[in-house]
């Protein structure tokens, strides 16, 4: 089964992701993360991010895996382990100008289905269920509201070492909807066929006992 999980940023999609993925021993793939080492490769060229030419180019350079450890999931670069790198805050202001190019969307579109093809998967984004795997058996869409967003953001940064207020998080996850939603090439939104589930007042365990209810009611179909 495929099963898509959509949302805005720091709905909860990630964490629940993977721990859905690691209940039904089925494979887990963090599109954000790969947006957002593009993102981190033209930073660190020195591209801008809205530089939709010069953000292409840099694709052919850019060999992008994901490697488990004890210590869960990694993400590599070329090579190199950029797990927390791509989660600091110069990459998540400026992830969803590179996500919108046609370009980055088509190619790491194919990788994410090639990804998906292989077998059973958990996969999470913004346009999973309306893109990426538009026939997948389980469509979720979780949201949350902004503040409670911020909020969570603000504590993931703590233990990070990011130190970035709640207020000025809720206006950068405020403007990073705007973005994600009104960009011209799969924009955030709903699948008709997804279900809605607003997580502003559940603990990860409840959204995932709450996919895991629904996983079980497709696969008993």
């Amino acid at each position: 089964m495929q099963i898509a999980i959509d949302g805005p940023a720091s709905a909860g999609k990630s964490t629940v992701a993977k721990l859905v993925a690691s209940k039904l021993n089925y494979v887990y793939c963090d599109t954000g993360a790969m947006y957002r080492v593009v993102t981190l490769m033209a930073l660190r060229r020195g591209v801008a991010a809205d530089d939709a030419e010069s953000v292409t180019a840099l694709l052919d350079d850019i060999d992008i895996e994901f490697v488990p450890s004890a210590e869960g999931q990694l993400v590599h670069m070329n090579g190199t382990d950029v797990t927390l790198a791509i989660r600091q805050e110069d990459v998540t202001n400026n992830v969803s100008s590179v996500s919108a190019i046609p370009a980055v969307r088509a190619r790491l579109t194919k990788l994410q289905r090639d990804i998906a093809a292989k077998g059973n998967i958990v996969m999470d984004g913004r346009d999973i269920g309306t893109t990426v795997l538009p026939d997948a058996e389980l469509k979720v869409f979780m949201v949350a509201s902004v503040e409670e967003r911020a909020r969570r953001r603000f504590l993931d940064n703590q233990q990070k070492g990011i130190d970035v207020s709640q207020a000025v998080l809720e206006k950068e996850i405020a403007e990073r909807d705007r973005k994600d939603s009104s960009r011209a090439v799969s924009p955030l939104k709903q699948a008709a066929d997804a279900i809605k589930l607003d997580t502003t007042h559940l603990s990860i365990d409840e959204v995932v006992t709450k996919i895991i209810a629904l996983y079980d009611e497709r696969a008993a179909k």
